[in-house]
């Protein structure tokens, strides 16, 4: 039996990314970035082509997070904006839990520091043999589900 594995890394440009687990850890089918009303569609589309108990969302929770490297250092480059950003992906991860929760979805909250973020495309490319176009959000959604065996 077919499990899929939904990856949400969250933000403004939403990662979204899908794995099939046949038993052999999670097999990349779609790598892409949303924003975060079209990735909860796709998810819903998911859900009508499959048996709920067949679906698991695996969702970066940027409110684990605890650090934030050069925060003072970038915030005095950039100003208050870095901050307001942080405080963005940690409300679109608590979304992301309700809405999870009001539809009823399978779903792990996964701590930013348990999945390979920050992955340079040559690099992405060479580790999951995914060859299409993708950004910073696709690839993290992608590790998150990339050779992930489903696990309840």
């Amino acid at each position: 039996m077919t499990k899929i594995l939904i990856g949400i890394d969250t933000g403004v440009h939403t990662g979204f990314a899908v794995a099939f687990d046949h038993g052999e850890g999670g097999v990349l089918q779609k790598v892409e970035s949303l924003s975060i009303t079209q990735a909860m569609q796709s998810v819903l589309e998911f859900e009508d082509e499959h048996d709920l108990k067949d679906i698991m969302l695996y969702i970066e929770d940027a409110r684990q997070r605890k650090w934030f490297g050069n925060m003072d250092e970038r915030q005095a480059k950039s100003g208050a904006g870095v901050r307001e950003g942080i405080g963005s992906v940690k409300r679109d991860a608590q979304i992301w839990e309700d809405w999870c929760i009001e539809q009823g979805l399978n779903f792990k909250m996964i701590h930013p520091a348990a999945n390979a973020t920050k992955m340079k495309a040559p690099e992405f490319t060479r580790k999951t043999g995914w060859t299409g176009r993708t950004n910073e959000h696709a690839r993290d959604a992608a590790m998150l589900v990339f050779k992930r065996y489903w696990k309840v």
